[in-house]
């Protein structure tokens, strides 16, 4: 070993390099083994533990987060075990909770409302989540381009998300009344019999998914952004080869815009499978008509809170929690072969 190994000891100088070279090979061994030890020895410090100042910092960022941790614990933590263990018991929220096993989930297959509000969720989650994907994709898309007014547009679109779930549930029940609704107002000009919408049964469930699709402005303004973020570079580079526009909507803004469609279609999925508030209010609860309004939540809040039946409830909810988290797990394992991260391959 010919080079120096002073940079290990500036303290010691030109003296140390001269005592180096005239050093024979045995010292030259020992030195370095001296060198390798000293570089190696905070490496071994702190796998021994943490220094003082550590702990300190690591104590004072505990400290200045426990009031998060303790709402963690206490509102989110606790409920999600105690209602796993609620859903082995039968329990009224009054009375000690009694151990009865499966017997809760063997409950649902013989429950027939339990099928008939799995059946009402998963028909409005295939029918409008395809839909408001196309619509709120296609809206953006058209307040995308350079038209007069496209502010105002926007904004109207965008309007109804503010409007909360309670009004917008009076303001379409007064809308769709079929009697005296302002949608049937055409229809009584033309002399036609309107549809019943959510006074009967064949027309309940597509006024609820015309209701999703009124209240997607908070999806348009998701999907203007992405659009917004496309390269104008790849529709000039399309545009040299010759595509004409749905050529560079096929090629370019529908796989740039994949991401945007992924996100829409895991958070739709979730949101639909816990609809609850406008067709809560618009039927009181009851499902009606003929249980058609009858959504998984609001059955499960009624098993909760109108028949005390906790541990039936808790099942319900770990019912929906696995559904939910099967078809999330499958939707991102699909994801590979179909969401374009720019270049990057999706893990």
């Amino acid at each position: 070993m010919s080079v120096c190994p002073a940079e290990y000891f500036r303290s010691a100088g030109q003296r140390f390099c001269d005592s180096y070279q005239a050093s024979t090979g045995e010292q030259r061994k020992a030195w370095l083994r001296m060198t390798a030890s000293m570089q190696s020895a905070p490496e071994i410090r702190s796998r021994q533990g943490w220094s003082r100042h550590t702990w300190r910092h690591f104590r004072n960022g505990i400290i200045f987060a426990s009031p998060w941790i303790i709402g963690l614990l206490l509102f989110w933590i606790f409920p999600i075990l105690a209602s796993l263990y609620y859903s082995f018991t039968e329990f009224n929220a009054i009375q000690t909770p009694r151990w009865v096993g499966m017997d809760n989930f063997i409950a649902m297959v013989k429950d027939t409302i339990f099928w008939t509000a799995a059946y009402n969720t998963l028909w409005f989650a295939v029918v409008s989540i395809p839909l408001a994907i196309v619509w709120a994709f296609g809206l953006a898309l058209v307040l995308n381009r350079r038209i007069h007014g496209r502010i105002v547009y926007r904004t109207i679109y965008f309007l109804p998300t503010l409007v909360p779930s309670v009004a917008l549930a009076l303001v379409w029940i007064y809308l769709f009344n079929p009697a005296t609704g302002l949608i049937n107002v055409p229809f009584d000009w033309l002399g036609i019999r309107g549809p019943c919408w959510n006074a009967c049964a064949a027309w309940s469930r597509p006024t609820m998914v015309l209701l999703a699709m009124w209240i997607i402005g908070g999806q348009v303004v998701l999907y203007l952004a992405g659009l917004q973020d496309v390269p104008q570079e790849l529709y000039d580079a399309a545009a040299v080869d010759g595509a004409n526009v749905f050529q560079q909507f096929r090629s370019v803004t529908l796989p740039m815009m994949t991401p945007v469609i992924f996100y829409h279609l895991v958070t739709s999925v979730i949101g639909a499978f816990q609809f609850f508030e406008i067709p809560y209010i618009m039927t009181g609860g009851t499902g009606a008509p003929d249980n058609t309004l009858m959504f998984y939540s609001i059955y499960l809040f009624k098993n909760a809170f109108a028949y005390f039946k906790m541990g039936y409830a808790s099942a319900l909810a770990w019912v929906m929690f696995i559904v939910i988290l099967a078809i999330t797990l499958v939707i991102f394992r699909s994801a590979r072969h179909w969401v374009y991260y720019g270049g990057a391959d999706f893990t």
